[in-house]
C-alpha cells in the first residue's frame, strides 16, 4: 500500500482508518470532525497573530533584519519549506516536510542561536500543567526565535499525536543538519510554547511506522465518531467479530484463547462476558449484576452537572433540586474574574442548601453522574481562584465536601450493579429509565462547538447558550431519573444469570 500521505494522526488509534481513507475518499468528514478542524484552524490563527514579525528593543541594533516567512499549504509547499530553510529565515510558519512514507505540517520553525531550528506544533491539547515541584522549558509565543527557552514550574503532558508530529519534524530537520534536538507544543495556553527534547519520541514513531495497517476492522471506542463506521459495522457483523461486544483491548485475552466471534463467546459460558454477548445478540442493553438493584436516597437531593471548555475552565454549573433547574453560567473568556465569580455563586448556593438541610436535621446529597470531571474542576477552580476572588472556597473546603457522604457519584452505583452491552453512560442508562433529552443528538463534542459560538454576540450566540443550558439541564434531570429508577429496582432489567 502507498504510504506517501501518512500523517501523524493516521498513526494514532485505529490501524484500519488509513486504508479506508485511501479506498473511500468520497466519504465526507463528519460534522464533529469538521468542528475539530475548525477549532485547530482558529488556534493556529491565534498563534500566527501572536508570533513576532520583527526584533524588539533590546534584541540588538546591529542584528540583521528579522526574516519571517509564512507558507500556505498549497502544492509545492515542501520545496518552499526547503528554500525558507536555505535562506536562514528566523521564523517559518506552515512548513511541510516529506519523509520516508510520511508527511508532516509544522506550524512554526524558530531559528535558534546555534543556527538550528526549533519545530513547534499548535495543539488543542493541554501541553503542560503548572506544578511547583516540576520544571520544564518554555518560551513565550511572541518571543519564538528571539529568546531562548527558560525553566518554568510546569509538568509536561504528553499527547501521542503531538509527539509524532514533533518526531517527524525533528527527523526531517536532522537530514539537513538543522535539528536543535528540541521541539515545542503550543497548547490551550496560546501565549507560550512548552519545550522538551525530541530524541525520546523517535522510538515510538519508529514502532508506529513499522506496525503496518490492518486488513479488516476491529471495533474501538473511537468508531462512534468515525466517518467510516458505516462501512466497518456491516463488515464486523458479517465476521461476527468479538469486538462488537468487547471493543479494543477488552477482547485481547479472549482472542488469545481462540475466541474471536460473538457466538464463540456466548458458547464459552464464561459468566458475565458471555451473558453480555448473548444480551447484545438479543438487543438487550443492560443486565443486573446483583439480585436486587438499589439507589441512593437523601431528604434533600440536588443533581449537579458541569460543562467545561477543553481544559481552559468550567463555564456552567447546573443544579436540579427535583423541582427547579438553576444554571450558573458565564459566557465571558475563561480564567478570569467572571469564571471565578460564577463558580463562587454556584458554590455558595450549594453550600447554603447543604447547611440548611443539616440545620433542620435532614440528610443532604448532591449527585453527579461520573464525578471525575466535576471533582477536577471543583479542585481546579479552588486552586486557581481562592484568595484572589471573594467567595471561592479553598482546596481543603472542596476536598472535605467531595470526600463526604454528601457528594454522591451515581455512576458508581450504576457500575457496581449493572453491566451494559454498549456501556453504562448516562444517556444509555437514562434511556432505560425512561428519560429523553430535548436535543437528542447534542453531546459533549457538540457542546465544545456550541461554547465557541456562545461567547460571541448575536442570535446564533443566544441560541448556542440556550442549547448549552438545555443540554446541561437535561443531564441533571437525567441523573435524577436514573436515581429514581435505581431506587425502584431498575424495572425491566434482567439478571446476568
Amino acid at each position: 500500500m502507498d504510504t506517501a500521505t501518512v500523517t501523524a494522526s493516521d498513526l494514532v488509534g485505529c490501524r484500519y482508518r488509513y486504508p479506508q481513507r485511501l479506498a473511500h475518499p468520497e466519504i465526507p468528514r463528519l460534522p464533529a470532525e469538521l468542528e475539530r478542524r475548525e477549532r485547530l484552524a482558529a488556534a493556529r490563527a491565534a498563534v500566527q497573530a501572536a508570533l513576532p514579525t520583527r526584533r524588539a528593543l533590546g534584541d540588538g541594533r546591529g542584528a540583521r533584519p528579522f526574516a519571517r516567512i509564512d507558507l500556505a499549504d498549497t502544492p509545492g509547499v515542501e520545496l518552499e519549506t526547503l528554500e525558507a530553510l536555505a535562506a536562514g529565515a528566523d521564523l517559518i510558519t506552515g512548513a511541510v516536510f516529506i519523509g520516508d512514507g510520511w508527511r508532516v505540517r509544522v506550524d512554526v520553525l524558530a531559528l535558534t542561536a546555534d543556527g538550528t531550528y526549533l519545530p513547534v506544533t499548535v495543539s488543542n491539547h493541554r501541553a503542560a500543567r503548572r506544578d511547583e515541584g516540576s520544571t520544564m522549558l518554555a518560551v513565550a509565543t511572541n518571543r519564538l526565535s528571539l529568546s531562548a527557552p527558560m525553566a518554568v514550574p510546569y509538568r509536561h503532558r504528553h499527547h501521542v499525536s503531538d509527539g509524532y508530529r514533533l518526531a517527524m519534524a525533528s527527523r526531517a530537520l536532522a537530514e539537513f543538519g538543522l535539528d536543535s534536538g528540541l521541539g515545542g507544543v503550543i497548547g490551550q495556553d496560546r501565549t507560550r510554547a512548552f519545550v522538551a527534547e525530541t530524541a525520546g519520541l523517535q522510538p515510538a514513531l519508529d514502532d508506529a511506522l513499522r506496525a503496518g495497517w490492518a486488513d479488516q476492522p476491529r471495533r474501538l471506542k473511537e468508531c462512534a465518531s468515525c466517518r467510516f463506521w458505516e462501512l466497518c459495522e456491516p463488515e464486523l457483523e458479517t465476521m461476527d467479530d468479538i469486538s462488537l461486544v468487547l471493543p479494543g483491548d477488552k477482547a485481547r485475552t479472549y482472542r488469545e484463547r481462540g475466541i474471536t466471534t460473538v457466538q464463540e463467546l456466548i458458547d464459552a459460558r464464561l459468566g458475565e462476558p458471555s451473558a453480555l454477548a448473548a444480551a447484545w445478540r438479543a438487543g438487550v442493553p443492560l443486565l443486573a449484576r446483583v439480585p436486587e438493584v438499589t439507589g441512593p436516597r437523601a431528604d434533600v437531593e440536588i443533581d449537579v452537572d458541569m460543562e467545561a471548555y477543553l481544559d481552559q475552565g468550567a463555564y456552567l454549573w447546573g443544579a436540579y433540586d427535583g423541582r427547579d433547574y438553576r444554571g450558573f453560567a458565564t459566557w465571558a473568556p475563561l480564567g478570569g474574574a467572571e469564571e471565578a465569580a460564577n463558580f463562587a455563586e454556584f458554590w455558595s448556593w450549594l453550600m447554603q442548601r447543604r447547611r440548611a438541610a443539616h440545620q433542620s436535621g435532614q440528610s443532604f446529597a448532591a449527585y453527579c453522574y461520573s464525578a471525575h470531571g466535576e471533582n477536577h474542576w471543583l479542585r481546579q477552580s479552588a486552586r486557581r481562584f481562592h484568595g484572589k476572588h471573594r467567595g471561592v472556597p479553598s482546596e481543603a473546603e472542596v476536598q472535605e465536601f467531595i470526600t463526604s457522604g454528601d457528594w454522591v457519584d451515581v455512576f458508581a452505583h450504576v457500575r457496581s450493579q449493572l453491566a451494559g452491552t454498549e456501556g453504562t453512560g448516562l444517556k444509555i442508562v437514562a434511556r432505560e429509565a425512561g428519560y429523553a433529552w430535548a436535543d437528542g443528538d447534542f453531546d459533549g463534542e457538540a457542546s465544545v462547538g456550541a461554547r465557541r459560538t456562545a461567547v460571541a454576540t448575536g442570535p446564533e450566540a443566544l441560541a448556542a447558550r440556550e442549547a448549552l443550558l438545555r443540554y446541561n439541564e437535561d443531564d441533571t434531570r437525567a441523573t435524577a431519573a436514573v436515581r429514581g429508577w435505581l431506587r425502584d429496582g431498575a424495572p425491566g432489567v434482567q439478571p446476568i444469570s
